[in-house]
Parts: structure tokens; C-alpha cells; sequence
């Protein structure tokens, strides 16, 4: 289990008072990747530092603890929230919480391992920057974030909208969104829907932007598989649906991965097919060319290739 997983108010209240307090103890955390997750905790597993020392290494690194190492009043939060889950004779987190500047999120605890784990990591990181550098460029009245998990971006783009819809086919994501709306006091601008891309989001749109899944998954986790040949058929999709609700002028920001074969982009060439299509004014940029790299040698559906490229799509509907 990786946390919350209904609209329980007094669990998802729970939750968030938790994670403020967290904060007011100076708790910061940057997620890393789940390769980089294991490496660490394996090095602190052969140190002897198997068990938590720290919040951090509660709630970021997910190392079980002794019950007696939270404060009570954190302690108190978390069970209230349900959030704790007993391991032997000691306790492990079923949430983390990951920082970056003054925001906070809460989402699924390492390893995300179950099919409606809510993931958050570099790539989300990657993806605030991007809608910040391109937030900036106008204000948007109705923004839309397509598969929200955290609500991490959407809560960026709240800055830069008047509304923001969340939007996501995870119930568990759902859960975590409608947690880190509160924590950032945004209820009163934000609407949270289950929505397969936007078949669930009625009225006008004039942004849209997603993170998507991008891996090639044998498991078909949520947050992880896109589907297609090589995870790239859920980014095309958002892309062609995205740009025929978004009303003219409005923009589409798609974060996205990338499989090169042989030196060619198979992505870049379905989001130009797209675009092309809508008639749609867009830039296709490079944003990190080598991520997720352990997977050429872990993931059969990769033999051929190359490396995995971070990309962003940016496009505008005429």
C-alpha cells in the first residue's frame, strides 16, 4: 500500500497537518530516482545504518524505524492519517514527502512497486521547471493537468492560471492531489477529477499540461507504462486530444520521455505527425539526453535502444 487511497477527510486532513509539521522541524527532501533510492539505501544498509535515524530518513528514504524515533505529535499525525505500517518489530512509512523550494508534496513511499503508486522524482522536478519557464509566458483562465498524480505540476501552474482542473484515472493520485491542494491552500482555485486525459473535464480549456508515463512497463504500472512500442503512445494521445479542446491560442506543455533507436526519435516524429494535423504552431527541445539509463539493461523492450531522452512539446492551437 502507498498511502491514502479514498477522499476521507479526516485521514487527508491528518495528512497534510503532518506534513506541515515536517516542515516546521526544517524537513527537506529531494526525491531522487529509484536507482539512485536503492544505491543509497543499500550504502547505509552495509554502514549499519539499516534503520531510520532521521525524519528524513523516514519520510524521504523510506527506511523502517524505531517507533520510539518520532516525536509524538508527528507520530500521532501519521497514524491518524494511516500512513504508518508496522514491519516486525519496527514501523515503515507508506508516504514521502519530497520537497522543492518552499512546496511540499506528499506521495507514494520507495519502492514504488504497486500498480497505483503515485511516482515523484527527477522527472518531476524537470517538469515544474518547464512549466515555470513557460507559465511565465501568459496567463492561462482554465488549466488542465492530465494524469495529475502528486498535482505537482498543476500546483505550479496554479501561479500561473486562474483555475486549475487535476485530473487523473489513479484514485490513489486523486487522493495525494487533493492532500498537497490543501497543504498549498489552493482548494478555492483547483478542481480534482477523475478523468482519462480529458474525457472527464467539461468547459473550455486554454492550457494543458502533462507528465505522462513514458516506459515501455511489463507490469503496466500506472504511473510508469505509456504504452505503444516503446511508452510513447500516451504522450500522442494527450497531444492530438489536447490540442482539439484547447480553445485557439491555448497552449499544450507535454513532458515527456523519449526512446532513440538507431539515432532516431520515434516520439518527436508521432508529436509532429500530431501537430501537424491540428495545425498547430510547436517546439521540440532536448531537456536531459540520457535518463533513466539502467533501464537499456534491465527492460527487455529496450534492447535496441539506445539511450532515453527527457523532451518537452510545446504547442499552440490555432
Amino acid at each position: 500500500m502507498g498511502g491514502p487511497t479514498s477522499f476521507d477527510a479526516e485521514r487527508t486532513k491528518a495528512l497534510v497537518e503532518l506534513v506541515r509539521e515536517l516542515r516546521r522541524t526544517g524537513y527537506e527532501f529531494v526525491t531522487v530516482s529509484p536507482e539512485t533510492h536503492r544505491r543509497v539505501n543499500e550504502r547505509a544498509h552495509a554502514g549499519g545504518r539499516a534503520s531510520a535515524r532521521s525524519l528524513r530518513d523516514v519520510f524521504g528514504w523510506s527506511r523502517p524505524f524505531a517507533r520510539e524515533l518520532l516525536p509524538p505529535h508527528i507520530a500521532g499525525l501519521a497514524l491518524q492519517a494511516r500512513v504508518l505500517v508496522e514491519e516486525g518489530p519496527q514501523m515503515r512509512a507508506l508516504v514521502r514527502v519530497s520537497t522543492r523550494g518552499e512546496d511540499a508534496f506528499a506521495h507514494s513511499a520507495y519502492p514504488t512497486i504497486g500498480a497505483d503508486d503515485v511516482f515523484f522524482g527527477p522527472d518531476t522536478y524537470r517538469y515544474c521547471d518547464l512549466i515555470e519557464r513557460e507559465g511565465a509566458r501568459g496567463r492561462a483562465r482554465r488549466a488542465v493537468d492530465v494524469g495529475c498524480g502528486s498535482g505537482a505540476g498543476g500546483l505550479v501552474a496554479a501561479r500561473y492560471a486562474d483555475r486549475v482542473v487535476l485530473g487523473d484515472i489513479n484514485h490513489r493520485a486523486l487522493a495525494f492531489a487533493r492532500a498537497n491542494v490543501a497543504l498549498a491552500k489552493l482548494e478555492d482555485r483547483t478542481e480534482i477529477v477523475e478523468s482519462d486525459v480529458l474525457q472527464g473535464v467539461e468547459g473550455p480549456i486554454d492550457l494543458v499540461i502533462a507528465n505522462p508515463p513514458y516506459m515501455a512497463d511489463a507490469a503496466s504500472r500506472a504511473y510508469r507504462d505509456g504504452g505503444g512500442a516503446l511508452g510513447e503512445a500516451l504522450a500522442v494521445r494527450i497531444a492530438r486530444e489536447s490540442l482539439a479542446r484547447l480553445e485557439p491560442g491555448g497552449r499544450l506543455l507535454l513532458y515527456t520521455g523519449a526512446a532513440i533507436v538507431g539515432g532516431r526519435d520515434a516520439c518527436h516524429e508521432a508529436l509532429a505527425e500530431a501537430c501537424t494535423e491540428a495545425g498547430a504552431a510547436w517546439t521540440y527541445r532536448m531537456l536531459d539526453p540520457d535518463v533513466f539509463g539502467e533501464e537499456i539493461e534491465q527492460n527487455d523492450a529496450y534492447a535496441e535502444v539506445e539511450r532515453i531522452a527527457a523532451v518537452a512539446l510545446v504547442a499552440t492551437a490555432r
